[in-house]
């Protein structure tokens, strides 16, 4: 049996399955502080006899195994999580393999193995919700250097219409700052699901989306590009994206269709979960 954590920023899904992604049972707990949000996974995990676990978490988080910090949240906005040791205090109740890397990292292995990348030896996850995150798998592995990768804050051209100061605390208007669901809110003084016969929001939405998969795409060339969170839900963003990138890349590259090149993800709301599975299987 394997156990999984995919850590959100809003709420930890928990879940123990197996290696090709099967789900035995799951719950969802609310991402308070750690003390009480960790009682309630350990409580969780404790009724199983577990193999390894694996966890795809918020970030940023320390994935070198080389430092003394591996295994903890680093300087996340979440300030009652901040440095803290999230692998090791797994250890401290279950003394098995962990698999431990980002939530988009562990989605976008999990959508190159069973989603939308699947037979695929590269891909691009994005997740546009709380905050911007992407992961890569690139010649069939995870994407990670002295770090793990932090695309959702490179910076992007301002719209010449948009005057909202972005909601980064480290960047102001960086593509999260710009792009993430509490920008939106912020901006519009509502919530995305609220403003949903609004074309300005998401023409806006499309325009930020749309520069960073061109940078993605230049750079890390990936074989395809999946879009997933809660944004991404406003199915209208994707035509906006399209033409957009369309526009920012001017014929240089050549690229598939792009409604089969940029696609939602194949597992789902699954992907992170999924995805821990298979961190934990790796584990192993």
């Amino acid at each position: 049996m394997l156990g999984a954590i995919e850590a959100g920023g809003t709420k930890f899904v928990c879940a123990v399955g197996d290696e090709r992604g099967n789900i035995s049972e799951r719950i969802e707990i609310p991402t308070t502080v750690p003390s009480e949000t960790m009682a309630k996974v350990f409580a969780f995990f404790k009724r199983y006899d577990l193999e390894a676990m694996g966890v795809g978490s918020f970030g940023p988080i320390d994935v070198n195994q080389d430092s003394s910090t591996y295994g903890y949240i680093t300087f996340t906005p979440k300030i009652a999580w901040r440095n803290f040791p999230l692998v090791q205090a797994l250890k401290g109740v279950f003394p098995v393999p962990i698999g431990f890397n980002t939530d988009v990292n562990a989605a976008a292995l999990a959508e190159a193995t069973y989603g939308a990348a699947k037979g695929l030896d590269s891909c691009l996850y994005i997740t546009v919700g709380t905050g911007v995150g992407a992961g890569a798998v690139v010649q069939g592995k995870l994407l990670q250097g002295w770090s793990h990768p932090e695309m959702g804050h490179i910076l992007v051209k301002r719209h010449p219409q948009d005057e909202y100061p972005g909601r980064c605390p480290y960047h102001s208007d960086c593509l999260e700052g710009l792009a993430a669901g509490p920008a939106i809110e912020g901006r519009w003084n509502k919530k995305g699901i609220d403003l949903v016969d609004h074309p300005k929001v998401w023409d806006l939405e499309g325009y930020y989306l749309a520069q960073a998969l061109m940078q993605y795409i230049l750079i890390l060339s990936p074989k395809r590009i999946i879009l997933g969170g809660g944004v991404m839900n406003q199915k209208q963003i994707f035509s906006t994206i399209y033409q957009y990138l369309q526009d920012f890349l001017n014929d240089y590259v050549f690229l598939p269709e792009l409604t089969e090149y940029i696609v939602s993800p194949g597992l789902g709301n699954d992907a992170g979960i999924t995805g821990s599975l298979l961190l934990a299987h790796h584990a192993c």
